[in-house]
């Protein structure tokens, strides 16, 4: 698997014929937010995690997983001789509820990950793609066997389970995938600024209305006009996939990523709409005669 994992993972991101239906998808999937109205923002901040601080797809997935491994295990368990007495009915009955939690989770974390494969690209978008697939094909076995147990068909519900667990579980490798080799998912505002010192980094008259790159003791940030007469100053990388800050613009009170349409606040640089979760990195930042200056205790938020 050490070889083989990696290989599989970069043959599925080289599958450009993936990125037709790919789109065609992240169209419907604009449309039907669109047609939220007024409630596209909350709608979309609730599926990306927001209010959680992070993507909300990784603990809805370790809850699915968790819950459907506890089936398997159930299952496993009602299979030995030992537990053939009247205990097993107990044991098939947590083993399908179990089960339904799982099924639950499973279905919310699908709708919370497609919420977060749209704003993927290119070779993360692909293996996404896979992913997304490889798991509704075991969330459909996990359907029809919940429906079996229900109805008395103990056994195939049992083998259901067993093989949509099995194929769970190579859908889960290509999820780390994205997470740890891509970064998907996760915070990439980049390296904090450390330097306790009041730094001049700007003339005030360079600033053009947008974020501009700075850069203090090799850690690069954005420092734009917050008010009249006042500054703010952030990182550099959107937290979300890493876009350059110094590409997006202000707002009325909000700096705003330039790939996705992240907006932060300018006070404080909290997630006010996503697909970010995380918030922006944000720095001490005064005007002294006419220079901006800077220090690398980050705000507490």
């Amino acid at each position: 698997m050490q070889r083989l994992g990696p290989r599989l993972v970069a043959a599925i991101g080289r599958q450009e014929w993936l990125d037709r239906p790919s789109y065609r998808l992240e169209h419907v999937l604009t449309l039907l937010l669109n047609g939220l109205g007024g409630a596209r923002d909350r709608v979309t901040n609730a599926l990306n995690g927001v209010w959680l601080g992070h993507p909300v797809h990784p603990p809805l997935a370790s809850l699915a997983s968790g819950a459907l491994g506890t089936t398997v295990a159930l299952d496993a368990l009602n299979t030995l001789p030992v537990r053939r007495s009247a205990n097993s009915d107990d044991t098939t009955r947590l083993a399908t509820y179990a089960l339904g939690v799982g099924i639950a989770a499973s279905l919310g974390s699908a709708v919370t990950g497609v919420s977060d494969w749209q704003h993927t690209h290119r070779q993360e978008r692909r293996v996404g793609m896979v992913h997304g697939a490889v798991n509704s094909v075991a969330t459909l076995l996990y359907l029809q066997s919940w429906r079996d147990r229900r109805r008395g068909r103990r056994g195939r519900g049992v083998a259901l389970s067993g093989i949509g667990y099995a194929i769970t579980a190579a859908g889960s490798y290509l999820g780390g995938a994205l997470v740890f080799g891509s970064g998907v998912g996760v915070d990439r505002s980049g390296e904090r600024l450390t330097t306790p010192a009041w730094t001049p980094v700007l003339p005030a008259s360079a600033l053009n209305g947008k974020p501009v790159r700075v850069e203090v003791d090799g850690v690069g940030l954005v420092v734009c006009q917050s008010g009249p007469g006042e500054v703010s100053a952030f990182g550099e990388f959107c937290p979300h996939l890493a876009a350059p800050m110094a590409d997006g613009w202000v707002d009325r009170g909000r700096i705003v990523c330039p790939w996705h349409g992240s907006r932060f606040a300018l006070d404080n640089g909290e997630v006010l709409r996503g697909p970010s979760a995380s918030p922006l990195p944000r720095y001490e930042a005064r005007l002294v005669d006419g220079v901006i200056e800077v220090r690398g205790e980050e705000v507490a938020k």
